[in-house]
């Protein structure tokens, strides 16, 4: 694909090198950081008066170069470790939430009540993934119920190498518990005589889907595990 290129190239100047040299320098007074991907990005301050500010200034940034931020997802959110805690006091409800990547990240706890980064799948995502299994699942309604259930089984493997996050277990569990509904429904359309049950799904789905489990660790884990063995190496 050309278009992510593209950003990746033109973005690193306009966007990347400008608030790495010159507003990460000189434009805020706290803590600062940006996570982008092709034309996606995602900008977090400290301070409210210093994401009023950039935002004004990226936009003009922007206009430069003949761009413009996309109006429907450009907006300013209160959202972190103290979110919960100021939104609270001023009898406010809980923090927005934000879509990137096709997740939707959102403040939680943990079981001590410290602050932890929520994600999940995007829900519009996990609908429209559910309406093409549907579709297709209608298509081989009539196939071996084996072979369906090895193709559902990789369906389920892709959405789990993406998915599978910390904080997003219970919402993977919901969209399995809809895709096996979903099968089944699709079974008892076949005829009138077939009586394929939910026990029978379960029983394929258990043989031929992967295990639900988590595959990738909160990032500090992950990099911890790498600098361990990047110095096992070491002479």
């Amino acid at each position: 694909m050309i278009s992510p290129i593209l950003a990746n190239v033109y973005l690193h100047y306009v966007l990347d090198l400008w608030f790495q040299k010159k507003w990460r320098s000189h434009g805020v007074s706290g803590d600062t950081i940006i996570v982008r991907y092709a034309d996606d990005f995602v900008v977090g301050f400290q301070h409210k008066w210093d994401a009023e500010r950039f935002l004004d200034t990226v936009k003009e940034r922007f206009e430069r170069f003949d761009l413009a931020l996309h109006p429907d997802k450009t907006r300013l959110i209160e959202f972190g470790r103290y979110a919960t805690r100021d939104r609270r006091k001023r009898g406010q409800g809980r923090p927005e939430t934000f879509d990137f990547l096709e997740l939707t990240h959102y403040c939680t706890e943990t079981r001590r009540g410290n602050f932890m980064l929520g994600r999940k799948p995007v829900a519009e995502r996990m609908r429209r993934t559910l309406k093409r299994i549907k579709e297709a699942l209608r298509r081989r309604r009539h196939d071996p119920v084996e072979g369906t259930a090895r193709w559902l089984g990789r369906v389920v493997d892709g959405w789990l190498n993406y998915y599978a996050v910390p904080t997003s277990l219970r919402f993977l569990h919901r969209f399995i518990r809809s895709l096996r509904w979903l099968w089944w429904r699709t079974l008892r359309r076949r005829s009138q005589k077939d009586r394929f049950d939910l026990a029978g799904v379960d029983k394929l789905s258990a043989t031929y889907w992967p295990k639900l489990k988590i595959r990738h660790p909160w990032p500090d884990q992950r990099f911890a595990v790498n600098a361990t063995r990047g110095r096992s190496r070491m002479p």
